[in-house]
């Protein structure tokens, strides 16, 4: 199962703080907005989203459709396919896709722990 491009995406107290610490871990601000309380950061392959006051939990995020740089992939696992699935394993998902859509859309899984996982296809 291809899940798409991989992120984190961090529910931040303070997002300058935060900004400055993984820029000297080497990230570099990829996308976002400061004044909106989000920003997107790349080393190299890995990404990181900063969001204050947002969400309540870190979140795993997966993007079919894209690469490691936003850009769209010709081919790729459309995210209602991933989404029936996943539902022929009776894994639970908590926001559906609606199936009768095309293009973009999105549904929530919660792992074991607790965990969102963001399944995010913006193409």
């Amino acid at each position: 199962m291809e899940l798409g491009n991989f992120s984190v995406s961090l529910n931040v107290k303070d997002i300058n703080a935060s900004k400055a610490f993984y820029e000297n871990l080497g990230f570099t601000v990829f996308g976002g907005h400061l004044e909106q309380n989000w920003l997107i950061l790349k080393n190299g392959k890995a990404t990181v989203g900063l969001f204050q006051g947002m969400f309540e939990k870190n979140i795993l995020t997966f993007n079919p459709g894209w690469d490691e740089n936003a850009q769209s992939l010709e081919n790729f696992t459309d995210v209602r396919d991933l989404q029936k699935e996943l539902k022929r394993k009776n894994v639970a998902i908590n926001t559906e896709v609606d199936p009768n859509t095309k293009g973009p859309g999105s549904m929530v899984l919660i792992d074991p722990d607790g965990n969102p996982i963001l399944i995010d296809q913006h193409v």
